[in-house]
């Protein structure tokens, strides 16, 4: 990987990205439609295994857009019409709630999909569109020089060292946080904390009828479960809890996941004839943000600015979306670079303004009052649809539903209020368990979660 002028290995490109998830494929493939020289390095190979398999009705237009909806379609999609909540606690015990009757009637469906499938389509569908991609690179370092090109260092998996010079460097780089554990961006969400422990099986009921297709949450003592269909007779199944429960493990993680489950009798009677494919992981407390996401010469996007518990299947629609406000920013400062600030001061403000609607949900989803009105809803004043939309990822626009939303938040809080104890009980609880993780350095959870691992 040569450079005529140099003779070194060095190159030059336009914009480089790091990372060839969602969110680099997307960035990746929209600049190189826009006439924009991109490389997009990847540090694994696809396929290769992600959790995070339920997409969102507001997804497809982007897909759309980028050219591979029908490939999700054909090759790898499930169709996904709705979503059922679960609760062995409640008069009611399940509820569903279909995308067709969101405010916004033009995408009553999304698809499940096996995410080391899907992420492939991007990633090949960015070199189609023009990216120079390369995968088994992993990026060393990064050098910003104002007034010149960053040089972006890398290595290939036989050693060899690489470089570029780029005008602008996109971090796309997930969970691994390239800029922003580096930069000292990266920060735990002191509002929220959540641990994941789930696995692949065979052998799983699925909903009936044309809602095969549907995302299942169950709620329990400590979290709640999901259950996603993928093609093949695959469901993948976790459990999202209290990162002080994970902590009680003693036994090994296929052991811990199925007593796990036992918990709820619904679930396990659904369960009973399972069977594992694969092996079961564990995370510790995965929700975090970065106190900006642009620098001099840089955006980061999707995870790699930050991850918010994935109840509402919020990450891919946050990475795909952030991606198209990434890309068409970053084009217009190549074009216009003493507007950078404000483009990126704009981008920043719509993608927070996204995360902060779903996270408003996030944070009480475990609460009493949640739990009633999402099990016993009411439709007065549009609230179905208001809830619908939110599950449906109609987050950045600025919503028409306003008035409903504000009514769902004035039960909520007035159900709070009426049952002051157990809320207090749970909002007590949550205190507790966010102290533990806060209290810094190695905590018991993380400690749980490294030998989930073993």
């Amino acid at each position: 990987m040569k450079d005529d002028k140099s003779g070194d290995n060095e190159q030059a490109c336009d914009v480089l990205v790091i990372g060839g998830g969602p969110a680099g494929s997307a960035t990746a493939a929209r600049l190189a439609r826009q006439g924009r020289r991109v490389v997009m390095l990847e540090k694994d190979h696809h396929p290769r295994f992600h959790i995070g398999e339920s997409l969102l009705p507001h997804s497809m237009p982007l897909l759309d857009q980028l050219g591979v909806l029908d490939e999700v379609h054909e090759s790898v999609g499930v169709l996904k019409p709705g979503v059922d909540f679960y609760s062995d606690h409640h008069v009611n015990p399940h509820q569903a709630y279909y995308f067709d009757s969101a405010w916004d009637k033009r995408y009553p469906h999304a698809y499940e999909v096996r995410r080391s499938d899907f992420d492939r389509i991007l990633f090949k569908n960015a070199e189609r569109a023009g990216a120079e991609v390369h995968e088994g690179v992993r990026v060393t370092s990064i050098e910003f020089r104002p007034g010149k090109p960053s040089l972006v260092r890398a290595r290939g998996e036989d050693g060899e060292e690489v470089a570029w010079e780029t005008r602008f460097v996109v971090d796309a780089s997930g969970r691994d946080t390239f800029l922003s554990g580096r930069l000292g961006l990266k920060r735990k969400n002191k509002k929220h904390a959540s641990s994941a422990i789930y696995g692949h099986f065979h052998n799983v009921p699925r909903q009936p009828g044309d809602d095969e297709g549907n995302i299942c949450v169950y709620w329990f003592e400590h979290g709640w479960f999901w259950l996603i269909p993928l093609r093949d007779g695959i469901m993948s199944v976790g459990a999202v809890c209290f990162p002080e429960y994970l902590k009680t493990r003693d036994c090994p993680p296929e052991e811990f996941l199925y007593k796990t489950l036992a918990i709820s009798p619904s679930l396990a009677e659904r369960m009973k004839a399972a069977e594992l494919e694969g092996e079961v992981r564990a995370t510790g407390n995965f929700t975090y943000f970065s106190s900006t996401a642009s620098g001099e010469g840089c955006l980061l996007v999707g995870d790699a600015f930050a991850f918010l518990d994935p109840v509402f299947s919020s990450g891919v629609h946050l990475a795909l979306t952030g991606a198209f406000m990434a890309a068409d920013t970053v084009d217009r400062i190549l074009e216009h670079p003493g507007q950078a600030r404000q483009l990126t001061r704009t981008y920043e403000r719509k993608l927070r303004r996204g995360m902060r609607r779903f996270s408003w949900y996030i944070y009480r989803f475990n609460t009493p009052a949640f739990h009633h009105l999402f099990m016993s809803p009411s439709n007065r004043f549009r609230m179905i649809e208001a809830i619908t939309s939110m599950l449906a990822g109609d987050v950045f626009r600025r919503p028409r539903m306003g008035r409903s939303i504000l009514v769902f938040r004035v039960i909520y809080y007035g159900f709070s209020i009426l049952n002051w104890r157990k809320s207090f009980a749970v909002w007590r609880r949550r205190r507790h368990q966010l102290g533990l993780e806060f209290k810094g350095g190695t905590t018991p959870v993380d400690k749980a979660v490294e030998g989930a691992h073993r």
